[in-house]
């Protein structure tokens, strides 16, 4: 009997140096349902206007919290990135309600096209939480009791191009997280549910997104729009927010009557009319997102509001 407290007294330090609580979080390899493949730009693009909808929550887990905190996480992560201008969530939500598209957090490609040009964006992300499962384990020996918490969710994405409807990206990813306390002669940590580790798990099975979404808005040529036209002035809806810098050159175009591709129906583009190229000459506005460029070689069509502007090549 004196051997056995003996032996407890030895090993107590190191067993209660695990009694502490401890974390892990892993994330595993977002599997793409269309391959994606990563583009280095050769230039430094402006950023991109993007809008993330309230992702729905499929599952019977955390209604009326999950779906909401998974597309916070994604725009948190879009933002942290640099390369994109995020339109709020709220502001989001508020023209799909006063154009009735509202419905449940769900937004299908044309919905998302309307949406996305009404708040002058070139992509929309819907995505849904498909799978979320908390599960608690546990062990009891002689001397030492321990327990885990396992937190596994699975989050898919769409993000769909304004312009033309297209799904560009389709991506799943899953994230763990596991939380592990113990005790030792019935002393130690106690833990109950965490619920932090629900965020952990979702930030894990988001965060791989946004590279592939970087990718992906690479192959897109970046634009913008033109807000107004004045003699040979033009309003750009983009400007030092968007990193675009003063004598960048860009070639702007009206665009006429949308092209369908006659077997699936969808936008493949448009009849373009070209306006001229113009020369970004100074910002405009305050604490928004204008520049105003001067007219440096005429096309055939006159600028109006609506008309859009691309990099010069």
């Amino acid at each position: 009997m004196k051997k056995l407290i003996l032996a407890a007294v030895i090993a107590a330090p190191v067993i209660f140096s695990s009694c502490a609580p401890r974390k892990s979080v892993r994330r595993e390899q977002a599997m793409s349902v269309k391959e994606t493949e990563k583009v280095e730009s050769k230039y430094t693009a402006p950023k991109r206007r993007i809008g993330v909808v309230e992702f729905e929550n499929k599952t019977a887990y955390g209604q009326g919290r999950l779906g909401s905190s998974a597309s916070d996480v994604l725009i948190t992560e879009l933002v942290k990135s640099e390369k994109f201008i995020v339109v709020e969530r709220d502001k989001l939500n508020k023209i799909m309600e006063e154009q009735k598209f509202q419905g449940q957090g769900i937004v299908d490609a044309e919905t998302a096209v309307k949406v996305g040009k009404v708040l002058g964006l070139e992509a929309i992300v819907v995505g849904a939480v498909s799978q979320f499962g908390v599960k608690t384990e546990g062990h009891d020996y002689l001397l030492k009791q321990g327990k885990q918490q396992v937190a596994e969710v699975a989050v898919d994405i769409r993000l769909v191009d304004v312009e033309t409807g297209q799904i560009l990206l389709a991506d799943s990813g899953k994230g763990v997280t596991k939380r592990k306390w113990g005790s030792f002669l019935g002393m130690g940590t106690k833990g109950g549910y965490d619920e932090t580790i629900e965020g952990d798990a979702l930030r894990a099975a988001i965060v791989q997104f946004v590279d592939n979404i970087i990718s992906q808005m690479n192959k897109k040529q970046w634009s913008c729009v033109i807000a107004d036209a004045y003699d040979q002035e033009l309003y750009i809806s983009a400007g030092q927010e968007s990193g675009l810098e003063i004598e960048t050159k860009l070639d702007c175009y009206h665009q006429g009557t949308a092209i369908r591709d006659p077997r699936s129906k969808l936008v493949i583009g448009h009849r373009e009319e070209y306006i001229g190229s113009v020369e970004i000459t100074r910002y405009c506005g305050e604490g928004g997102d204008c520049s105003i460029a001067k007219l440096v070689k005429s096309g055939s069509a006159s600028a109006k509001a609506g008309d859009i502007c691309r990099l010069a090549k």
